[in-house]
């Protein structure tokens, strides 16, 4: 039978529940045990597909085509867990669940209510992450105190009374401002927090504590007070120094993962083995040089619009052992600067996907920037897209080159809407979307970075390279090396002889780990810090934090 633990937040939003379960995660496996990772979401979108990257963030897609909350990311990168459609769960999605059931009139005629219909609705959901893990972690996203997360709250303090003493634990994420004015470290707001969970009858075995500051001994004597938990139960999570891939060392040197056993009544299999982690963290804190990377996109100001981008590239640096600094670069400035003007010194250019015709022109011409220059060039996407309009205009001479999703009518439509695209109607979830095969083509970039022929990546589009022009792309020089052949579908596009230029419909940032990162985001790192002299072009030379 699994144990279950449940995080929750208070004070504020966005203190980093998704990232502090993932490491809780990371721990327990390295403890032995098998876990699996779930988020709760209280908004009644079906999911995050159709909402605004400046509201959400980034949309994660799962192997099996799910279009799920940013923090699954977390999951993946932090832990083995099977990350798939049972792995987010929003109000709209169990209302759904709940209305669809009572249409068919599986309820037998009943009065629906909250609960127990929503509440069982909720705690169905949570199980069936259950089977084969020793762990089940669910995070439930948003506030203490947020009237849309009552129900998931119910349904959690419901789960602790149907499993029994010692099989469930609720772990409390909040917030320790600190007023610089004063000089003082404020406990009243986590207080307020934890009796507001302990009023719907949820009372935290731990209080993970996030400040910019040290954890005095008083206030975790007062938190402890007050919260009505042990002091050793009052952890710290200060804001870390070098990288959020150091928070499980914190929450370990805490003493976190013994709490959790002890409390869910665990035999750990054996010692905590972290090694590989503390390897990582090292390889990081001692780059060899800078490398910056130029990142031109439509949601530039939000981070989180391309989290797993930032991510991705941070493991590529992590693989090279070189610190990355990043330009963001909104790509309507460069419609109205100039390309040349806001890239100058960069040592690589990535343009991510995207939806929307604003700052298309803006990418295009950083594309060709790069292109011109001998920047190594990385394109995701729409990215890819763009570097095929680009080569379309500028190496094969057809004015008019767009993308049918801007230009209805251009002239020489090189992108164009998937056939299977064409009838339908509804925009959530109608993307192509998961998981595809792609056949590499020997002797490219891409077969030299993954080291086969053969590969499988993550996809979120409607979009693609337009067949009828692949033969007058190639004779001009942007040589497609990917192909699903299944469909006959151009998926990575190379310009044989720049440094490094290489663009692909899929989304590879979904599958990049800090252990092990992606093969394309390694080699782009690499060009981009031969650029930057900080080793030959082609030089193979790994350090001891690459994957070997």
């Amino acid at each position: 039978m699994p144990k279950y633990i449940f995080t929750t937040g208070g004070v504020v939003s966005s203190l980093g529940k998704g990232l502090t379960s993932a490491a809780i995660g990371l721990l327990l496996e390295a403890r032995g045990f098998s876990v699996a990772l779930q988020k709760l979401d209280p908004y009644i979108n079906v999911d995050p597909g159709t909402m605004n990257p400046f509201q959400h963030g980034e949309v994660y897609v799962t192997r099996d085509g799910t279009e799920a909350d940013l923090d699954l990311g977390h999951y993946e990168r932090f832990t083995h867990s099977d990350i798939n459609r049972h792995s987010n769960y929003t109000t709209g999605q169990i209302y759904n669940e709940v209305i669809r059931k009572e249409r068919r009139g599986d309820y037998l005629g009943a009065c629906i209510q909250v609960v127990p219909h929503v509440t069982n609705a909720i705690k169905e959901c949570i199980r069936r992450v259950s089977d084969s893990v020793d762990v089940v972690i669910t995070e439930l996203g948003g506030t203490v105190g947020d009237i849309e997360g009552l129900p998931f709250l119910e349904a959690i303090r419901q789960m602790a009374l149907d499993e029994g003493p010692g099989n469930t634990m609720f772990i409390h994420l909040t917030l320790l401002p600190y007023l610089p004015t004063s000089g003082e470290t404020k406990t009243k707001p986590t207080q307020h927090s934890v009796a507001k969970l302990r009023e719907i009858g949820i009372q935290p075995a731990v209080v993970i504590c996030r400040s910019s500051v040290p954890l005095e001994e008083e206030h975790r004597a007062k938190i402890s007070l007050f919260c009505n938990v042990p002091k050793e139960a009052v952890i710290e999570e200060r804001d870390v120094d070098h990288s959020i891939y150091e928070v499980p060392l914190v929450l370990r040197d805490e003493g976190l993962d013994d709490l959790i056993i002890d409390h869910l009544r665990l035999e750990s299999p054996h010692a905590p083995d972290l090694s590989d982690w503390e390897e990582l963290i090292e390889a990081i804190k001692t780059p060899h040089g800078e490398v910056e990377i130029a990142v031109a996109g439509k949601y530039i100001e939000l981070h989180d619009a391309y989290k797993s981008i930032y991510e991705s590239l941070s493991h590529g640096g992590i693989a090279n052992r070189v610190k990355l600094r990043f330009r963001k670069i909104a790509s309507e400035r460069i419609e109205e600067e100039g390309a040349g003007a806001l890239l100058e010194g960069v040592h690589g250019l990535l343009v991510p996907g995207g939806f929307g015709e604003r700052g298309i022109e803006g990418k295009i011409q950083a594309i060709r920037y790069a292109r011109e220059n001998g920047i190594p060039f990385f394109g995701i996407c729409l990215g890819m897209q763009c570097a095929t309009i680009e080569a379309a205009r500028n190496l094969a001479g057809l004015e008019g080159a767009h993308s049918t999703e801007f230009v209805k009518d251009a002239a020489h439509p090189v992108i164009s809407l998937l056939e299977e695209q064409r009838e339908v109607v509804d925009m959530g979830g109608t993307m192509r979307l998961g998981n595809y095969d792609c056949r590499l083509t020997d002797g490219s970039r891409a077969a030299a970075a993954y080291a086969e022929s053969d590969i499988e990546e993550r996809h979120r589009h409607r979009y693609e390279f337009n067949n009828e022009y692949r033969s007058r792309l190639t004779e001009s020089g942007l040589i497609p090396t990917g192909v699903n052949v299944d469909h006959d579908l151009v998926e990575i596009v190379e310009i044989p002889g720049h440094p490094w230029f290489v663009g692909v419909q899929f989304h590879p940032e979904f599958n990049s780990r800090p252990t092990s990162p992606h093969p394309l985001f390694r080699d782009f790192v690499r060009a981009a810090a031969a650029r930057a002299g900080i080793f030959e072009a082609g030089d193979p030379t790994r350090s001891e934090a690459t994957d070997e």
